[in-house]
């Protein structure tokens, strides 16, 4: 069956050329995974749409009330029967990273909610119990465009998404080693050359060959990524 994908947000409009581009395209197509929109100001219930108000204690901003959340994410669970794992796009979740990506991957459905504003009322925290997820150490304007990097990152892994057999297995962050440098034509490009290794037809050699430009690579560019990849092969030998 099909993953599905929920996405809660005031501002619907923002998706469709995502979703209907690229790998997140294709894989709709194939019957992979669906998509489905809930715009969170359609659950308001006063004659001004509110979904924010002024925060209690004073301070800058506004914070999405509990309310309209907590009845569009009912309205969005009772479409499906299956359970739904609920994301909180927030800067203060935990970091997504690959082993996360894949983690999500396997679900048979994910219900992302991207807020707007300052902030959620902290009860729809713990009333709904989302887990919280950020994309990385820095603030955005809202959570649209962090759900659309979940929902890419986690398509892309769906098997016969990407169309190659092995097409995500080599990539950066797959075992914890960046990809390995890549070359197409022509051979030659203003005195740059493509390594004749590429160019020798012995598979095996130049399977040796990726493996160390990505240890190389990795501990050159991110020796965080190095030190972890060191530690994890220690712990197997």
């Amino acid at each position: 069956m099909a993953l599905r994908i929920d996405i809660l947000t005031l501002f619907p409009e923002m998706f469709p050329p995502i979703l209907g581009t690229s790998i997140p395209k294709r894989a709709a197509e194939k019957g992979l995974v669906s998509y489905h929109l809930t715009n969170i100001r359609d659950f308001a219930t006063d004659g001004h749409k509110s979904v924010d108000d002024k925060p209690f204690g004073g301070g800058p901003g506004m914070v999405m009330m509990c309310q309209t959340l907590f009845d569009a994410v009912a309205h969005a669970e009772q479409q499906d029967p299956r359970p739904a794992t609920r994301i909180l796009l927030s800067p203060q979740g935990r970091v997504m990273d690959q082993p996360l990506v894949e983690e999500l991957s396997s679900k048979e459905r994910l219900l992302l909610i991207a807020g707007h504003y300052e902030g959620f009322d902290e009860r729809i925290i713990q009333g709904l119990s989302p887990m919280e997820l950020s994309i990385g150490d820095y603030v955005l304007s809202g959570g649209e465009l962090a759900a659309m990097v979940v929902v890419d990152a986690v398509v892309r892994l769906l098997p016969g998404a990407l169309g190659a057999q092995d097409g995500a297995a080599d990539e950066s962050f797959a075992d914890g080693l960046l990809e390995y440098p890549q070359y197409t034509k022509p051979r030659e490009y203003r005195g740059m050359t493509v390594p004749d290794i590429l160019l020798s037809g012995n598979h095996a050699a130049i399977a040796k060959w990726r493996l160390e430009q990505r240890k190389v690579r990795t501990k050159e560019r991110r020796p965080d990524l190095w030190q972890a990849y060191e530690e994890k092969q220690n712990k197997t030998r």
